[in-house]
C-alpha cells in the first residue's frame, strides 16, 4: 500500500497511455512534479510529533501546515484546475497526502506494522456455502471491504477452517482505530455518505473513530448536524465553499488552511490512540453507568 497518493497520481498521470499527451498537459505536469518533490522533501525531513507531548509539537504541525499551504496555493492555480477536474483526483489526493505527513511520525511511533495510509478496510463478513456438505468441508468465508482516504489500525490475517477438514481460507483485512475521509469541500450528499460509512465501520468495530476533513464547507444551517454518525468535521480554511468560476475572479478571497484547526486534529487522534477504549461492560459497572 502506497502512502504517497499524490504522488501516485500524479505519475499516474505523467504514464497514461491516452490522457495528459498533449504538450501542455506535460508541461504542468512537470511543473506540479517539481513542486510536489520539494513539498515532500520538506515532510520528510520533518520529524514528529510523536506519542509523547513536547513543546514543540504545535511548531512541528504549524511548518507541516505551511509547507501544505505553499504547495496548495500553487497546485490550485486556475490553469492546474481547468486542466485537471475533480474527477482526476489531483487536489483531493493532496489533502490525503498531507494528512499522511501530519500523521506518520506518531503513528510509527507505537509500531512500524501499523497500518496507515489510503485502505480497503473490513467492512463485514458472511458466510455462503452451496449446500450443508459444502458448509461443513470449506469455511466459504466472504470478507467485504470499503475503502477509506486516510485510515490509521492494523492488519489481521485470519486463518478459517472447518473442524476436521484440512481445507481452510487465508483471509487479510485492514481494521480501522481511525479513518478519516477527505474532502476537497464537504456537502449534504457528501456527509450523508460519510455518515453511512462511520456506521457501518462502528457496527463493527465499536471503538473506531470516523472524522471527515474538507478544505471548504457547502451546507446550509437547515442540516442537522447531529443526526450523522460521523465523530467530527473539520473545514480547514473556515470557509463557505464557491465555485470554481468565482474562486479566480479578482476581489475571491481564499483562506489558507489554518494551523489551529490542524493541531485540534492532530491533538484529538493523538489523545484518542494514547488512551484507554473503555467501551467494556465491566468497566461501566464499576461505575453505576455503561454508556
Amino acid at each position: 500500500m502506497s502512502v504517497y497518493v499524490h504522488g501516485d497520481n500524479i505519475e499516474q498521470k505523467e504514464n497514461h497511455q491516452t490522457k495528459y499527451l498533449d504538450k501542455e498537459s506535460k508541461r504542468f505536469l512537470t511543473e506540479i512534479r517539481e513542486k510536489y518533490e520539494i513539498w515532500k522533501s520538506k515532510n520528510e525531513s520533518l520529524k514528529g510529533p510523536l506519542k509523547l507531548k513536547n513543546s514543540t509539537d504545535y511548531e512541528i504541525v504549524k511548518k507541516r501546515v505551511v509547507f501544505f499551504n505553499e504547495y496548495k496555493d500553487f497546485l490550485d492555480q486556475q490553469k492546474y484546475a481547468e486542466k485537471f477536474d475533480s474527477r482526476s483526483n489531483l487536489h483531493s489526493s493532496a489533502l490525503e497526502e498531507f494528512i499522511f505527513y501530519l500523521f506518520k511520525d506518531l503513528v510509527r511511533d507505537f509500531s512500524e506494522h501499523a497500518l496507515i495510509g489510503k485502505s480497503h478496510s473490513f467492512k463485514d463478513m458472511f458466510f455462503r456455502s452451496g449446500n450443508f456438505q459444502d458448509m461443513i468441508t470449506n469455511p466459504n468465508v466472504m470478507i467485504e471491504k470499503k475503502d477509506h482516504d486516510f485510515v490509521i489500525g492494523a492488519t489481521i490475517n485470519a486463518d478459517f477452517n472447518c473442524t476436521g477438514m484440512n481445507t481452510h481460507a487465508t483471509e487479510s483485512f485492514d481494521i480501522p482505530a481511525v479513518a478519516i475521509e477527505c474532502k476537497t469541500y464537504l456537502d449534504k450528499t457528501m456527509l450523508e455518505g460519510s455518515s453511512t460509512a462511520g456506521e457501518q465501520l462502528k457496527s463493527k468495530n465499536p471503538n473506531a473513530l470516523y472524522i471527515v476533513v474538507a478544505e471548504r464547507l457547502k451546507l446550509t444551517e437547515a442540516v442537522n448536524l447531529k443526526k450523522y454518525k460521523v465523530d467530527q468535521i473539520y473545514v480547514l480554511r473556515k470557509q463557505k465553499n464557491t465555485d470554481r468560476e468565482f474562486r479566480y475572479v479578482p476581489d475571491y478571497v481564499s483562506n489558507p488552511i489554518y494551523e489551529d484547526v490542524v493541531w485540534h486534529l492532530y491533538e484529538t487522534v493523538r489523545n484518542y490512540l494514547s488512551t484507554d477504549w473503555h467501551g467494556m461492560i465491566a468497566d461501566g459497572i464499576e461505575r453505576g453507568y455503561l454508556i
